[in-house]
């Protein structure tokens, strides 16, 4: 009696383990954006809104890859910068983004839920870094490359269910996010370039895709 208790002990053990490792996430993204270029110092004066979706790879518990694709809206006046315009031009705009990115993401601790030799926390804080496209529509058509890096958290509600925050700026390559460039007469390449927009958003994925389907099966 008491090895069929051990037996079932050790099968249901080894199934929870087994039921709380997933591959991918998928959800949707919602928050605020912000920019900080030729006419804004002040990354939120003129906050816009974020949305879209995310899909995720955890390749084990403290390593994932992300990509998303966001729309985001900035905005910036140029009453707000205490620096002038050439020739004392007043300049405002509107600019919708598309970005279109991937990222790496590493967790500071174990992130899942499951047996409890696994040390796993329902809570993770994680830094990411990554690499994307951004569409600019502004007086035209805009496109650049952008550099996200950026710092986040994830939650476990439930086995499968995970609620995020990140926190990302985005350093972009071109200098025409806002449909200004070279404003100053300047000319400088991309270290010195001032575009800038940061993305603050709240996620919720939902995990599928069983990392191992036999209980005997280790990865």
């Amino acid at each position: 009696m008491k090895k069929i208790f051990a037996i079932l002990a050790m099968a249901l053990m080894a199934a929870t383990a087994v039921a709380q490792e997933y591959r991918y996430e998928v959800g949707p993204a919602l928050g605020v954006s912000g920019y900080i270029g030729d006419i804004s110092s002040n990354m939120y004066k003129h906050p816009g809104i974020v949305g879209g979706g995310v899909f995720r790879y955890n390749m084990n518990s403290r390593i994932a890859f992300k990509g998303n694709l966001l729309y985001a809206s900035i905005s910036g006046n140029s009453n707000d910068c205490a620096s002038k315009f050439p020739d004392g031009e007043h300049y405002e705009f509107k600019s919708h983004l598309v970005d279109l990115g991937a990222q790496a993401e590493f967790n500071f601790l174990n992130y899942g839920v499951g047996a409890k030799y696994k040390n796993y926390s329902r809570i993770s804080p994680y830094m990411v870094l990554g690499v994307g496209a951004t569409a600019a529509f502004v007086d035209g058509t805009h496109f650049t490359f952008n550099i996200p890096m950026g710092v986040g958290v994830k939650y476990k509600v439930k086995e499968r269910l995970n609620l995020g925050f990140e926190f990302t700026m985005r350093k972009a390559f071109g200098d025409r996010l806002d449909g200004l460039s070279d404003l100053y007469r300047i000319q400088h390449g991309f270290a010195k370039n001032t575009d800038w927009y940061s993305v603050a958003m709240f996620t919720i994925t939902y995990e599928f895709s069983k990392r191992c389907s036999k209980c005997h099966y280790v990865e």
